[in-house]
């Protein structure tokens, strides 16, 4: 290894030779100067490739400063964040998200883009990407695992920072964090405020064709939305070692989100090729709040072996989502009085884990791993939507929209991972068992559902150093990605009432074999890597839009036979100058669907190129710049495609003192976020503009406090590990 790892082995050296030549009978030299403490001090790489996962250090990211984990991450290689918060690794949206490696429901179901949009960056040390989990991580996402690791101080004493930035039309970020290390005790905790601003424009062009009748009708559907949210957040952790063998700590975060959500939405619809016949408007004016927190307790255990350690731990996390919106409708042509209606919608999520955890290092460089999970979810949906008299403002229960749902999953998971040389090779296999069973109970009609299933998920790692600098590495594991309790409910949502989502109780879970090949060089000046990988999905999920209206869609989901992707993942990044770094990467695919029971006439398939490039640049110690790009080429789906989008975010930092510094961001700098989905069958053509006005602007002071703030610009990029 080279640079200042070495110099701290070569300087560890040197003083254990010093100090075994004190101990030899010989004459005492004649005094010398005194020499003050030598302090060796080694620098987290930016990136690190570990045998099972990648990690991304995100401290450097000037977007960190302001942003939310949507912004971290969709700057990371294969990580793709729509507009929505929606993730996706290397094209599939079924990603398992954890924090500081355990569960948490603020990112199941139906607000977890939400939750990454509003997820403080500022709070995020690192960011470990899996796409081929081991086994101590739980099966499910076809996708892989993202854990979201938080910053947590190791310096002794008290220290912190607090940050403030303000944007256009009245944004703004507040935090602060504090920690307190000292003997025994370790505590830390961080407080936040985000007020948030967006605005949303849709614009919908379809035509349908009416099966029975073969008339076709076209309409054009325009809605203008804005959102206002508030966001308050808290966390804080506690540890204290009992003794030298026993530790306990705690755990808990807050977060609480109210806004304003209003939008105006005028539609129109006619013979195809004809003027409109009807022509109308929408209005709505809503409410939303909603609450993740989460409570957990750990105790750890170390046992007579050196490092034998058993930690048990217990996790419980809710989110609750409350949303209240009313309509007023006017007809335009033919012409016809306001109508009234309304919509609630509820959801609660509970989330509780319990985990036994066994770690047994060994000489020659094994290690053993064991342990025992069990994860209990409890979803509620409550939603009511009325009719309201025009005259008297009287509300009549709707029965199309009102419904009741619960949904209940109990999953225990035992897994077993051991880790050794083998050879020229390291060797890390692994073996989850999980059983499964869920209850579904549709209040609303007493329909009853359920299913039992039981699997064996094996994972297997190996890499092998190729001299001084180079690494060559092997993966292959199976995973299931279930399907969400929302997905199951077939009850239609009616938020837009034009474009009508439902859930199918009959999905069945995906199931995922992924296989990967890769090789990294990571030299002096230049680090590069290649990654060859193949996926396969059996019972895949997916997302399909049917006419059931002249102007109105059904979107559900369906399982599609067969699907498979294969792509080379490429990275590089480097010094081009003293002053100039860079990083690049890209995802070149090819993927294919079976979407014949779809009406499809055969097999679709398609390839694409994303793109990734980050520039820094330090011009003098207390100045950095920061430029990146980021390109997610087209994608398939089973009827038709989602265009491309490409984003360009900037940064810039000045040093003012020791502890203080000045940050500038702008994040989306072209207005980019245009989501187009393209939809071509027999009955349906369909083309969907989804425009996030995405380009903010922020400008903030971030201040450190307490032992040995960084040196101006302390955070040097280093490419590779």
């Amino acid at each position: 290894m080279k640079g200042p790892l070495s110099a701290a082995a070569l300087l560890t050296v040197a003083s254990a030779s010093a100090a075994g030549a004190q101990t030899a009978p010989v004459a005492k030299p004649a005094a010398a100067p005194s020499v003050g403490a030598v302090v060796v001090t080694a620098q987290r790489p930016q990136t690190q490739v570990l045998i099972d996962r990648t990690v991304y250090s995100v401290t450097a990211d000037l977007q960190a400063t302001s942003g939310s984990a949507a912004d971290v991450l969709s700057k990371l290689p294969s990580v793709t964040v729509d507009p929505d918060g929606n993730l996706a690794l290397r094209g599939d949206g079924n990603v398992t998200v954890l924090v500081d490696g355990k569960p948490s429901a603020q990112f199941s179901g139906p607000t977890r883009g939400l939750s990454l949009l509003q997820f403080p960056a500022d709070q995020i040390d690192r960011i470990e990407v899996l796409t081929n989990p081991p086994a101590q991580y739980k099966a499910e996402g076809s996708g892989g695992v993202i854990n979201i690791v938080t910053r947590k101080s190791a310096k002794a004493g008290v220290s912190g920072g607090a940050q403030a930035s303000a944007g256009e039309y009245g944004r703004y970020v507040l935090g602060l964090n504090g920690a307190y290390n000292a003997g025994r005790l370790k505590a830390s905790g961080a407080v936040g405020l985000r007020h948030d601003i967006r605005e949303r424009r849709i614009t919908d062009s379809r035509t349908t064709v009416d099966p029975a009748t073969g008339v076709a009708t076209a309409s054009r559907q325009q809605i203008d939305e804005h959102f206002h949210r508030l966001v308050p957040s808290l966390k804080g952790s506690l540890d204290y070692e009992l003794n030298d063998r026993q530790s306990i700590g705690a755990s808990l975060s807050h977060r609480e989100l109210t806004g304003r959500r209003y939008f105006d939405q005028h539609d129109a619809s006619g013979p195809a090729g004809r003027p409109a016949s009807g022509v109308s408007d929408r209005h709505s004016d809503g409410h939303e709040w909603s609450v993740d927190a989460s409570e957990g307790l750990h105790f750890d255990q170390k046992l007579w072996r050196p490092d034998e350690t058993l930690s048990l731990a217990v996790q419980q996390s809710q989110t609750r989502e409350r949303e209240r919106y009313a309509y007023r409708n006017t007809q335009a042509l033919p012409v016809g009085g306001p109508s009234f209606d309304d919509l609630r919608l509820s959801l609660d999520l509970i989330q509780t884990e319990l985990s036994a955890d066994y770690d047994l290092p060994m000489a020659h460089g094994r290690e053993l791993k064991l342990g025992y999970d069990l994860e209990d979810d409890r979803n509620r949906f409550d939603n009511v939507g009325d009719t309201l008299d025009a005259v008297t403002g009287q509300p009549t229960v709707n029965p199309a929209v009102t419904n009741h749902f619960r949904y209940r999953q109990q999953v225990n998971a035992a897994y077993g991972q051991y880790e050794r040389p083998l050879g020229s090779w390291r060797l890390q296999a692994g073996l989850r068992l999980e059983a499964t069973h869920v209850s579904t109970l549709q209040i609303t009609g007493d329909i009853r559902g359920g299913r039992n299933d039981f699997g064996a998920y094996p994972s297997l790692h190996l890499d092998r150093s190729l001299g001084d600098d180079g690494k060559l590495s092997a993966s292959v594991s199976r995973r299931v990605t279930r399907p969400d309790p929302e997905a199951l409910n077939p009850f239609a949502d009616h938020q837009d009432i034009h474009n009508l989502r439902a859930g199918n109780p009959d999905l069945r879970p995906q199931d995922t074999w992924s296989y990967e090949l890769g090789y990294l060089y990571n030299g002096a000046r230049l680090t590069y890597g290649v990654t060859a990988y193949y996926r396969r999905d059996r019972n895949s999920v997916t997302d399909v839009v049917r006419a059931i209206g002249p102007d109105v869609v059904l979107a559900t989901k369906m399982n599609l036979p067969l699907s498979q992707s294969a792509g080379l993942e490429l990275t590089a990044g480097g010094k081009l100058t003293r002053t100039l770094s860079y990083s690049l990467s890209g995802n070149a695919f090819h993927a294919q669907i079976d979407a014949v029971a779809l009406g499809a006439p055969g097999l679709k398939s398609t390839t694409g190129l994303n793109l990734k490039a980050n520039l820094d640049w330090r011009p003098t110690a207390a100045d950095t710049a920061q430029l990146s790009f980021t390109r997610a080429d087209k994608r398939l789906t089973p009827q038709g495609q989602i265009a491309a989008i490409n984003l360009v975010n900037l940064g810039y930092k000045r040093q003012l003192r020791s502890d203080l510094a000045a940050v500038l961001t702008v994040t989306d700098l072209f207005d980019g976020q245009r989501q187009q989905r393209i939809i071509g069958t027999p009955l349906l053509n369909d083309v969907y503009v989804r425009h996030q006005l995405g380009r903010v602007a922020m400008v903030g002071l971030v201040y450190t406090f307490g032992a040995s703030p960084k040196k101006p610009g302390g955070f040097d990029y280093e490419p590779g590990s």
